[in-house]
């Protein structure tokens, strides 16, 4: 064969061949998940078939548009993968498809809430979302007083809603008066850090009474909404987005599912006989394309497919059943050794650990935590007054139910925390108001630093013993 008609050797040759250097960087991550304990509440670990799909050819075609009206030829195959897709996710979640329709085009979280705002609302339009501080999330509409973080902040007026600070749940009757005050065409119920069941009826109320639509932000929960172990948004939303990694324990993506057909009775207007009919679907696809994205990713688009065919099976049901096992006994363990959690416990696959009864912060804790292979994220507590410096730190075991992690393993973890809190009091003990700079620099002390590993190398001898999926090699 001629030079010219010969395929570069990179383009065939495995990664450790054509890049060790990134291969090694791969190799090394995927050691510290397999050593460490990741209780991250927003990750987890994805299945082999996911993987495969991740990085399969699917990843090399274009395919501007949907199903059947594409800007690019040569997509028969891939308008099958999405269509097969959609109704494995409408399967998932028990829907009915002349009543629900699905996107699973958005790249992510954030994207696909923002495109549904683009398409429902004009823009300046008000919402209202969970307060970030109380454990709503960025892209619900983030502001202080003096700066609009999220770009939901910038384009729509923003009015949050807030916990009860002495019981840490949301409070319904304020949200109703605000409500009536505010006058919001969209309110959110979703959430990033907050433990409890979400009462969809409650919001369903509100909206009804202001006339607003109701966006279930369902990311944190929808793998156990699937498994019918935490309250059900499409009972009462209008619009349900997730993403598709989480509980779902799929790749790293997003679904918009949006109602069809005839209008709800209870929301339509009584003063009109007429048959009303949602009019989202057509606005949420042209907000996704041509509005907001070009080429869907079409590998990811393939991956969720798998995951939710996963989704759909009884072992999933009892993974998640597990999940929130795993994390009810975590909050039972820790509370028996003196600990504080925000509204007392959970009812899903996430808890907040509140440091302020002993006297530390959620950026000394996750550093010492971090240092011990226990990959967690400070956030804030209700009551905080900066997200620079949160008070707590949130829990989740999505991640190692998937490992094979029960009750008794869980029991285990808890006491690892505690022994990593009480290492944190003894360096925060010289000087309780030093910053975290000189804290962590106070960790490399000889006597803490020789406690620290020595809690790493049993942390990490525990840890490896539980499977992990994916590749073997790498």
């Amino acid at each position: 064969m001629s030079d010219d008609k010969k395929i570069a050797s990179f383009l065939t040759e495995p990664l450790v061949q054509c890049d060790p250097e990134m291969y090694e960087l791969i190799r090394k991550e995927k050691q510290r998940q397999i050593c460490g304990l990741e209780m991250i509440a927003s990750e987890n670990f994805t299945s082999r078939g996911v993987l495969e799909t991740l990085g399969s050819c699917l990843t090399n075609k274009y395919s501007e548009g949907y199903p059947g009206v594409r800007y690019y030829g040569g997509n028969e195959i891939i308008d099958q993968i999405e269509t097969l897709t959609q109704k494995r996710a409408l399967t998932a979640f028990g829907l009915d498809e002349n009543q629900w329709g699905v996107n699973v085009q958005p790249l992510s979280g954030c994207p696909a809430n923002f495109a549904v705002y683009a398409a429902l609302l004009e823009p300046h339009s008000r919402i209202m979302g969970l307060d970030l501080p109380d454990g709503g999330h960025l892209s619900h509409g983030y502001a202080t007083p003096s700066k609009k973080i999220s770009m939901t902040s910038v384009f729509f007026e923003n009015m949050p809603y807030k916990v009860n600070p002495k019981t840490g749940l949301i409070d319904y009757e304020e949200l109703a008066r605000t409500a009536k005050l505010f006058r919001p065409k969209l309110i959110i119920a979703g959430i990033s850090c907050y433990s409890r069941n979400l009462e969809y009826d409650k919001f369903r109320q509100v909206c009804d009474d202001v006339g607003a639509i109701l966006l279930a932000d369902m990311a944190h929960v929808s793998g156990l909404v699937a498994a019918k172990c935490v309250a059900d948004p499409f009972l009462y939303a209008d619009i349900v987005t997730t993403t598709t990694h989480k509980s779902l324990r799929g790749p790293r993506a997003a679904m918009i599912f949006y109602r069809k057909g005839p209008k709800r009775p209870e929301v339509i207007n009584k003063s009109d006989n007429s048959v009303q009919m949602y009019d989202y679907e057509k606005k949420i696809n042209e907000a996704i394309f041509p509005g907001l994205q070009g080429g869907p990713h079409n590998n990811a688009i393939g991956a969720i497919g798998v995951a939710l065919k996963q989704v759909a099976s009884e072992e999933f049901k009892l993974y998640a059943q597990q999940v929130v096992k795993n994390a009810k006994q975590l909050v039972q363990t820790l509370i028996e050794k003196g600990y504080t959690f925000v509204s007392g416990g959970t009812d899903t696959h996430l808890a907040l650990l509140d440091l302020r009864p002993v006297g530390l912060d959620g950026a000394k804790v996750e550093r010492v935590l971090e240092v011990v292979s226990i990959a967690v994220n400070k956030n804030t507590c209700p009551g905080d007054k900066s997200a620079l410096k949160p008070s707590g730190i949130r829990f989740g075991t999505p991640a190692l139910t998937t490992r094979g992690f029960q009750e008794s393993d869980i029991v285990q973890v808890g006491l690892f925390i505690d022994r990593a809190v009480q290492i944190a009091l003894d360096i925060n003990s010289s000087n309780p108001n030093q910053t975290v700079k000189d804290f962590k620099v106070n960790m490399q002390n000889e006597q803490h630093a020789k406690k620290l590993a020595e809690l790493k190398h049993e942390i990490e001898e525990f840890a490896s013993k539980f499977p992990m999926p994916g590749y073997e090699s790498i």
